[in-house]
């Protein structure tokens, strides 16, 4: 076929976390290529009547989606499917109404604490001073995050606090929201274990790879065990050097990594996902998973925990592609 691969446009002063969507596209064309396709790369901003001109120029048959934002906010980031789908023009990954939920963080949670599946308690995003509690009075600790962002945005050691009163996050929430994509949320801090899980496509059925731990080495008391942006990105922080993953488990915990594989399967029949996706836990001290986030575009990158979790199932890469592509020409799983 003839492939795009569409990334959101990217500007010299971005950030890293900005600037790995390249990576991903590298990656993901060696695959496509390998695999026969004709490939072009094209980047993507508010100017969608100039995209729609390129996918015609070049005849696409298939867009790979790799737009993760437009003009630098996530959550524009459903808008480039959605036209997609205007155009009837198949893509990868989920539906642009599945990126919208998943991507509006505290809508996901909402949507995970109806269908009865365990999601820490929240408060916010601020809208003056109604947000909504998620049911749960603001005691204990708590950690700030973005609304719409995603890699960690604005997240640091300083994220986890515990307030004194609701107003007290309250005023905390309205004082960080702009280094936090314009908007934030307060979630019930989980003080305990961090897994991820990858998911990947499988004949209208989803594969859950193997699921990865998040070691917090050498950690001090002190010191908030978190996935923070430096943690990510900042290749001289202490965080990025002891934060490794681990896939080796003891038969004991056999019952908790199956109740993440249960817990990731539902989320993606829950929110509808295609193609690929992961899901991001904390488990506390009595061994009880917690969903923080239902990501539908996790990276790709060759350094990324997707790709980690391939080689442990004994996938290759462009096998995962294929698979991503082939699942995007079937109808929406049931």
């Amino acid at each position: 076929m003839n492939v795009a691969i569409v990334h959101n446009s990217i500007t010299e002063d971005e950030g890293p976390d900005a600037k790995d969507v390249l990576a991903q596209v590298a990656v993901v064309r060696d695959a496509l290529v390998q695999s026969g396709h004709s490939v072009e790369v094209l980047p993507c901003s508010l100017n969608l009547e100039q995209i729609v001109a390129r996918l015609r120029e070049t005849r696409t048959e298939m867009v790979f989606n790799l737009v993760e934002s437009l003009d630098g906010h996530g959550r524009l980031i459903h808008l480039f499917p959605a036209l997609l789908e205007a155009l009837r023009l198949p893509y990868t990954g989920s539906s642009a109404a599945a990126i919208a939920t998943t991507s509006n963080k505290t809508e996901a949670k909402e949507v995970l604490r109806h269908a009865g599946l365990p999601t820490p308690a929240w408060i916010g995003p601020m809208v003056g001073r109604g947000g909504k509690t998620g049911g749960t009075p603001v005691d204990g600790v708590w950690i700030v995050k973005s609304q719409w962002e995603h890699a960690s945005l604005g997240m640091d050691a300083e994220s986890v606090l515990q307030p004194e009163s609701a107003a007290a996050l309250f005023s905390i929430l309205e004082q960080r929201a702009g280094s936090l994509g314009g908007s934030c949320f307060g979630e019930q801090f989980i003080d305990g274990r961090e897994f991820n899980i990858a998911l990947l496509a499988a004949k209208n059925e989803v594969e859950v790879l193997p699921a990865a731990e998040i070691l917090f080495d050498d950690f001090s008391t002190h010191m908030p065990r978190i996935v923070d942006y430096s943690a990510k990105w900042d290749e001289t922080s202490f965080a990025y050097g002891h934060t490794p993953r681990r896939y080796d488990f003891s038969e004991d915990e056999r019952p908790l990594l199956e109740k993440l594989v249960q817990l990731s399967k539902q989320c993606w029949h829950l929110f509808n996902l295609k193609g690929y996706a992961r899901v991001d836990f904390r488990v506390d001290r009595d061994g009880q998973p917690w969903i923080l986030e239902v990501n539908t575009n996790p990276c790709l990158s060759p350094d990324a925990g997707f790709a980690a979790a391939l080689d442990q199932a004994g996938l290759s890469f462009t096998e995962a592609v294929g698979r991503i592509l082939e699942d995007s020409l079937l109808p929406p799983h049931a």
